[in-house]
């Protein structure tokens, strides 16, 4: 199984990983960062690292995973990834089955071509490369070291009250909802706020973390990716962009609601956690106007972040915590 894209993309593989694995052995090939995610994951044989934009860049690192691919005789490839470079490793790679959606930039390579059935989330999308439907909840698996980590963390805290996390960065700018602040500012006093997000994201979470006062875990850098999904399934809600948080709950089965501004969950990436939400303005007609997210609003105006509410999203954590 072929996914160097996105996190939040691999994270998704993960139901036809689990699929895949009922027909035989499943090697998956994605980067290095979402080779870490998908860690001890029981369906899984082998994970092959692909760093395409470091030591694996350009032709010759092309050329050397295609030979590491031949010698391993592989059946088939299912490409999760719709890539022309993707397509190309797999034929490359002497796959003679060769999986992939019809409206891929790299569907010349492939043997077998499945319908891409915009109306369905992504994670039943790929379901389908395997012919299958059914559970397309993705599944992440947290091991000792995490879930040991995550415990040190939280021992330097008083938990004395429910966990609400907030994962307010995303690599695409127009997909930042700009309130966090005010959420932690105003559940700082009933909820035991956890800010998340990546090392280069600390700058963001420091200004979230403030605005909680002392009822705060800033864990931004502090985990691995694992390490954060363990955290997350330990939350009763967390809110976050349209990113990959969104998907690491989905996995761990945390409520999630997610903001929606240049993007919607018709493109089919929603949260898939069991009370999820997705909010967006709903009223605009502008909206959805990317399908990841433009660098800046294309009408200069960004009303689908700057309307959505602060009172809104709190009052819907607030909600979710009296089911909790």
């Amino acid at each position: 199984m072929i996914q160097t894209a996105f996190l939040g993309d691999a994270v998704l593989t993960t139901p036809l990983i689990a699929e895949l694995a009922k027909q035989g052995p499943v090697d998956v090939l994605t980067t290095p960062a979402a080779a870490a995610l998908l860690a001890n994951n029981p369906s899984v044989r082998s994970l092959i690292p692909y760093d395409k934009n470091g030591a694996d860049k350009g032709l010759g690192g092309f050329l050397r995973l295609a030979g590491k691919l031949r010698s391993n005789k592989y059946d088939a490839a299912y490409l999760a990834q719709q890539s022309a470079r993707s397509g190309a490793l797999a034929f490359a790679a002497g796959a003679r089955k060769r999986v992939g959606f019809a409206t891929a930039a790299g569907k010349f390579f492939y043997s077998s071509k499945v319908e891409y059935q915009r109306d369905a989330h992504h994670a039943a999308r790929l379901l389908q490369l395997a012919g299958a439907s059914g559970d397309s909840r993705p599944r992440l698996f947290p091991g000792i070291s995490e879930r040991a980590a995550v415990d040190r963390l939280l021992s330097l805290h008083d938990i004395d009250a429910p966990m609400v996390a907030l994962a307010p960065a995303s690599v695409w700018a127009t997909k930042r909802w700009p309130y966090f602040a005010d959420v932690a500012r105003e559940l700082g006093h009933e909820a035991r706020i956890v800010v998340l997000g990546a090392p280069e994201d600390q700058a963001l979470a420091k200004e979230v973390a403030r605005a909680a006062g002392t009822s705060v875990i800033n864990a931004a850098g502090q985990l691995t990716l694992l390490g954060s999904a363990e955290l997350i399934r330990r939350c009763k809600v967390i809110v976050t962009n349209d990113s990959a948080p969104q998907h690491l709950a989905s996995a761990m089965g945390t409520p999630t609601i997610t903001l929606f501004g240049p993007t919607a969950p018709v493109f089919g990436f929603g949260p898939l956690a069991p009370k999820s939400q997705a909010v967006g303005v709903e009223s605009l007609t502008c909206r959805p106007c990317d399908s990841h997210g433009p660098r800046k609003c294309p009408l200069g105006h960004w009303r689908c972040m700057l309307e959505l509410s602060p009172a809104q999203v709190t009052q819907r954590v607030r909600d979710i915590l009296k089911t909790a």
